[in-house]
């Protein structure tokens, strides 16, 4: 099975350094790139080896009393597994993603078995009831509740029967997502800068797209005003000083993915020439080369693949949103490939340190989600 996987993944890494024809092609359904079904099964056994799995488990609830020392799957019963409940939740929506990119790949079926015992009406309310509890409040805030969301928007634009019951059970718990958004944004007076899970940028950017999908005027109007006090004045960002250690998120790029979703693409351009400043063919190296991960094995340590596919999708997208005549054009989609080609190298490590998430931002970068 190992050398099985290892043989996959020389493919796949092949693949990709020949301009990825056989990975990346277009569905003319939803103009949304996939990937072949023998990947998206191998992709798929990741989440689905992880999304039931108890432990090892990193809970980060606050104990109030006794009475809260409770196992992962008693606090979570639909989000418990891999090994922590913002994996879960976007191990889940990986599963869905590649059942709408992949709808007859090899584990589709099983697929479809895993996620209905998870999106079950008496697991999602106890997933909606913890966060009315003062202390859980801001549990997840707001990674996890960005996979959320980007998980129901993914559903909410799925014409399947079995979807739309899935997106009907999981309502509860997007309705108090929500509202802990439209309470906590207007009370956030700077925005959270960090190559880690509490980057706002990236939260902000997958929340906007989720509003816009289902129409909520009131959210993605709040997003949209607050984030152009918190961003649009940036300039000359020190690029320089990115990636920390244990970083699987750019800041700056992260700024940048969301900022192209509010502006013009000359005025994305125009801001992004101050943000990232041009000054010469070598600017912004360091930013546009990709990382080496020393040890798989190391659950902080193997952050930085996961740095390589985010900056992946991040400079496509970025690049995808200018102008033809734009400075960054090219060098950040050159740098997209390059990093996507570094990143897909680690997705199967054999170890749970990274396994348990890092399929979930293979799937983003290479489907083009949030373009």
């Amino acid at each position: 099975m190992i050398g099985k996987m290892i043989r996959l993944i020389a493919s796949w890494v092949a693949c990709v350094l020949m301009a990825a024809p056989a990975i990346v092609s277009i569905n003319a359904q939803d103009s949304a790139r996939s990937i072949e079904d023998s990947q998206a099964a191998a992709l798929a056994k990741l989440a689905i080896d992880g999304l039931h799995r108890e432990y090892p488990n990193k809970p980060s609830n606050v104990l109030v009393g006794p009475s809260d020392v409770l196992s992962p799957k008693q606090l979570h019963p639909a989000f418990y597994g891999c090994f922590d409940w913002h994996s879960s939740v976007h191990g889940h929506w990986m599963l869905v993603r590649l059942l709408k990119t992949n709808p007859n790949h090899p584990l589709a079926q099983s697929s479809r078995e895993r996620l209905s015992v998870s999106f079950t009406k008496q697991n999602i309310d106890a997933e909606t009831a913890y966060f009315r509890i003062k202390e859980n409040r801001s549990f997840e805030r707001m990674y996890g509740w960005a996979w959320l969301l980007r998980l129901v928007a993914e559903l909410h634009t799925w014409d399947d029967p079995q979807a739309k019951y899935w997106l009907e059970t999981l309502k509860p718990l997007e309705t108090e997502i929500v509202s802990l958004t439209l309470g906590y944004l207007p009370r956030l007076s700077t925005p959270i800068r960090t190559g880690v899970h509490p980057d706002t940028a990236f939260a902000l950017g997958q929340i906007l797209d989720y509003a816009r999908t289902v129409s909520n005027q009131e959210l993605a109007q709040t997003i949209e005003k607050r984030s152009r006090e918190y961003y649009l004045n940036d300039r000359n960002y020190a690029s320089e000083y990115e990636p920390s250690g244990e970083d699987f998120f750019s800041a700056c790029l992260n700024e940048a993915d969301f900022v192209r979703r509010i502006l013009t693409a000359d005025e994305f351009a125009n801001w992004l020439d101050r943000f990232l400043v041009p000054t010469q063919a070598s600017s912004h190296a360091k930013l546009l080369t990709p990382v080496v991960v020393s040890d798989v094995t190391d659950g902080k340590l193997v952050h930085l693949a996961g740095l390589n596919l985010s900056r992946a999708w991040t400079l496509d997208a970025i690049a995808g949103a200018l102008p033809d005549n734009a400075a960054w054009k090219k060098r950040f989609a050159q740098s997209a490939l390059a990093h996507r080609e570094a990143g897909l190298a680690y997705v199967f490590s054999g170890h749970y340190e990274g396994e348990h998430w890092l399929g979930t931002f293979a799937v983003y970068a290479i489907t083009g989600v949030g373009r």
